[in-house]
This record gives structure tokens, C-alpha cells and sequence, in this order.
């Protein structure tokens, strides 16, 4: 691998986030690419860095306890995305920015205890499972405001918005459907919270579906293998 296949496919994943912002009168800088490098070496992340990409996301609290900070290059921003357990907290005080995927009152506790204990404010969304899936994670929409209300009330935790995996489907119009929903829960937790609006996340979208996410209101994205291609399992 080399800097310039990363080049080449931020440059075409970036020219993508342009074109699907146009076509519904955004613009590109509304939407933020976090590129998912689960899986992949530092060395990969490095090239990346090098690249153009600023935002990495990660899914298991190991991997970032081994990658950060020992991969920390100036202005770069670390996402957990991953399904937390509580156990696994204690790796990312110090190690992530922000968490997207708070899911119970149980990891709500958890995280706010645990950055507390470093003196840490740690910003959080809530992950809401849009599609009823059994295999997704994420509290149904129905419980978003509650979960949203109670990480708003821990004094170290920073309540900024909600996160979706879509349905794990080719019908485009239900990815999109789902994704609608998620724009109008979003909109109606954050003024219910008091998020102001130019802090509001909305991160839904990987690589099979980020144009239709960004389409429908997403404001993150998080993308892997597009950026670092295919993973081994």
C-alpha cells in the first residue's frame, strides 16, 4: 500500500460526499468523513493521514487501546463506533473524542464514571436501531429521547446527537426511508435536549450508503472500506 492509493481513494469518496451534498443543496463541508480503519495497521492509518484524512473511527475498545496514542499526528479526531461494553470503557478515557454509539443507561453510567475519573468531558451520541434489525445494536427510536435526556443530565458527558447503521438491505428506497426517520428523530431529540444547531451530529452512512445518507441529512459519515479497502477477518 502507498500514500497515493489512499490519496486516490479519498479523493474519489471526497468527490462523491461533493456530489451527493449538491444534489439536495448541501454543501461538502457540512459533512464530515470519518474513515474507518478497524483492522488496520498504524501504518495504513499513517498513509491515510498522510492522504488527507483527519477523522478515524474504531469499533473495538482493544484496538484502541493499542493504536492511541501512540497514532495521535497533529489535528486528527478519534471516534469509537463500535458496540461498547462496559468492561471496555476504562481503554478510551485519554484515547477517543468521541463516542457514537451509547446504547443503555448501563454504558451511559459507565462512561461518565470512567471519564470522570481522568477529569475528562467526553461528547456522545446515541445509537438508535432505525431498522428494527435483531442483529443491530442501538436502543429502539421510541427510547432515543430518554437515553438522550439522561446522558445530557452526567456531568461528563457531552450530548450532541443520535447514530444509525441503516438496514442491511439492496432496496434503496428502504436505506432511505430508514435514513429519513433518522433525520426527523434527530431533529426532534436535539430540541427537545437543547443541542445547538451547530453542534448537532447526525452520523449515519458507510460505504455502501453514504450518498443517500448525506442526501437524507447525515452529517457524519463513516467509511472504510472505500478509503482502506477490504478487511481480513
Amino acid at each position: 500500500m502507498s500514500i497515493s492509493i489512499f490519496a486516490q481513494r479519498l479523493d474519489h469518496v471526497l468527490e462523491q460526499v461533493a456530489q451527493a451534498a449538491a444534489r439536495v443543496g448541501r454543501t461538502a463541508d457540512e459533512i464530515t468523513l470519518i474513515g474507518v480503519s478497524k483492522r488496520k495497521s498504524v501504518d495504513d492509518m499513517q498513509f491515510a493521514y498522510d492522504a488527507g484524512l483527519r477523522h478515524f473511527g474504531e469499533n473495538r475498545a482493544q484496538e484502541v487501546r493499542d493504536k492511541f496514542p501512540g497514532f495521535s499526528p497533529d489535528g486528527i479526531t478519534r471516534h469509537f463506533i463500535g458496540h461498547l461494553q462496559s468492561n471496555k470503557v476504562k481503554y478510551l478515557p485519554g484515547r477517543v473524542d468521541i463516542i457514537h454509539t451509547i446504547d443503555s443507561t448501563r454504558i451511559t453510567d459507565a462512561v461518565d464514571h470512567r471519564f470522570a475519573a481522568h477529569e475528562l468531558i467526553i461528547p456522545v451520541l446515541v445509537e438508535v436501531n432505525i431498522s428494527g434489525e435483531t442483529s443491530k445494536e442501538g436502543v429502539a427510536p421510541e427510547q432515543a429521547l430518554d437515553l438522550a435526556l439522561y446522558c445530557s443530565e452526567k456531568p461528563n458527558l457531552n450530548f450532541l446527537g443520535l447514530m444509525t447503521i441503516g438496514p442491511l438491505t439492496n432496496d434503496t428506497d428502504r436505506i432511505r426511508q430508514a435514513f429519513r426517520e433518522m433525520k426527523l428523530l434527530t431533529d426532534q431529540v436535539q430540541q427537545q435536549v437543547g443541542v445547538k444547531a451547530g453542534q448537532a451530529f447526525l452520523s449515519m452512512g458507510m460505504s455502501s450508503d453514504f450518498e443517500i445518507a448525506i442526501e437524507e441529512g447525515a452529517t457524519h459519515i463513516r467509511v472504510g472500506t472505500a478509503i482502506f479497502g477490504a478487511r481480513e477477518y
